[in-house]
């Protein structure tokens, strides 16, 4: 009966795709699909007698988990302390005289936010808010200003601290051990969120190189598309920007360097940059009472989003191997043409159309648990696997009809500015992403180098 697991998956995108809640539209898709199954005697109902102990033991007592609130508290509260728009207005005035100079203030800028907040909403929504309207006035293409802004929110999916390699590096984890245990590897290795954050430095970093490259190129061969701003308006204070820098530095420096050293656990870090962030907040007089009921409010609604979508999709995780899903797919993987290769160019092209109509949170956890032990079969290394998925799932916030960086910039550009301008600008960065993501394939040294460096193999 492994095809009625086919089924459930195309009824749960089509669920999805009404608008329902995606974590009521996993779990209720899968408790009607097993309700179904149980009646005409096609499905064990002991299969849902798993269910509690796997949010108990996957959920509840999952240390790696505890990280997500923390690094949603620290970006939240970063984001209400206004360092976007501090880096930015510095940063311009130091890039802003040359051709193109606002559209890598805009991207460096949401570099250090990604390495800083890793919330996409919220850096888009800032940066929009901020650099849109001034880009447009400064003569910026719209294309050329939303593709920019929208690609450079997203950097906060690859560059650690990351949400999406949090969740990665848990689902990684728990599919790298039943890939050894199927080996009748009973001694299993590990892989821990730390590796990926190490995994991921260099090829998030890449990501940004080829984003200022091709405005680079767009400014020489189109002029017009990003004029340079009068020289005269240009001056440089050093000491503010490095008044706008240090502080954000500093913190990141803090999380991922106790992190990637190997001195603290994700959570402990996390809970690092917590403090740090409300010190930071403080300093600058940005943080009262009502700021910091705002910022709790809103990190519980992220947080809380997150784990009911884990919890709708490990009961989708559980029917669909109760229907004998995980067996199809397996079959499929291991009988295609050129074996591991054709594997995995499969999962990712697979994840890559996903992306167009499912967010990086249900790809997260629906599919990569059900591919992850089957590819990790192959022998291949799961920090690359996990670079290459998280740069694939970056994409899905880019790419229309339901790429949310697209609806965030949508919600605050003014009216002015076209929606088909927004889909036209991203087309040039999402081909940017997936040639990082052949880069990272070509090379899968880029990301395995820095971690068993570390690790001193």
């Amino acid at each position: 009966m492994e095809w009625i697991s086919l089924v459930m998956f195309a009824a749960v995108v089509i669920v999805l795709l009404t608008g329902f809640p995606v974590a009521f539209c996993l779990g209720g898709v899968a408790l009607i699909f097993a309700l179904g199954g149980i009646i005409g005697g096609v499905f064990d109902a002991a299969f849902l007698g798993l269910m509690p102990n796997r949010l108990f033991g996957s959920i509840m007592t999952n240390q790696t988990l505890l990280a997500v609130p923390l690094f949603v508290f620290m970006g939240v509260t970063l984001e209400r302390a206004r360092i976007a728009e501090n880096l930015l207005d510095n940063l311009s005035t130091l890039f802003g005289s040359l051709r193109g100079g606002l559209g890598i203030s805009v991207t460096l800028v949401g570099m250090l936010l990604a390495a800083s907040t890793g919330i996409v909403g919220a850096t888009v929504v800032t940066m929009g808010l901020l650099s849109l309207p001034t880009m447009l006035r400064r003569g910026y293409s719209p294309r050329i200003a939303s593709g920019t802004i929208c690609a450079a929110g997203t950097l906060g999916q690859i560059i650690p601290p990351s949400i999406v390699l949090v969740l990665l590096g848990d689902v990684l984890s728990s599919a790298y051990s039943q890939a050894q245990l199927a080996q009748n590897n009973f001694n299993p290795d590990t892989v821990s969120v730390g590796d990926l954050f190490a995994g991921a430095l260099i090829p998030g970093l890449l990501l940004v190189g080829l984003y200022i490259a091709y405005l680079i190129v767009v400014a020489v061969i189109k002029p017009e598309a990003m004029p340079a701003a009068p020289r005269d308006t240009q001056k440089t204070d050093w000491i503010s920007l490095l008044g706008a820098l240090a502080p954000p530095l500093l913190l990141i420096l803090a999380v991922l360097g106790s992190i990637i050293g190997g001195f603290a656990t994700p959570t402990e870090a996390a809970s690092v940059g917590a403090v740090g962030a409300l010190l930071l907040a403080s300093i600058r007089r940005a943080l009262d009472l009502t700021r910091l009921r705002e910022i709790m409010q809103t990190t519980i609604r992220i947080s809380s989003m997150v784990f009911l979508i884990l919890i709708g999709a490990s009961l989708f995780s559980l029917v669909f191997r109760g229907y004998g899903g995980d067996s199809l797919v397996r079959e499929v993987l291991t009988n295609l043409p050129g074996g591991t290769f054709g594997a995995v160019l499969c999962v990712m092209l697979l994840m890559f159309l996903l992306g167009f109509v499912l967010d990086f949170i249900e790809i997260t956890f629906v599919i990569v648990p059900i591919v992850g032990p089957i590819l990790l079969t192959m022998g291949i290394d799961p920090v690359w696997l996990g670079v290459m998925i998280a740069i694939n799932l970056q994409t899905s916030f880019l790419t229309p009809p339901f790429g949310f960086a697209l609806f965030y910039l949508r919600g605050v550009a003014p009216e002015s500015l076209a929606t088909g301008d927004i889909y036209r600008g991203v087309m040039p960065f999402v081909a940017i992403q997936v040639a990082a993501l052949a880069i990272v394939a070509a090379w899968p040294s880029l990301a395995t180098w820095l971690p068993e460096l570390l690790r001193g193999n």
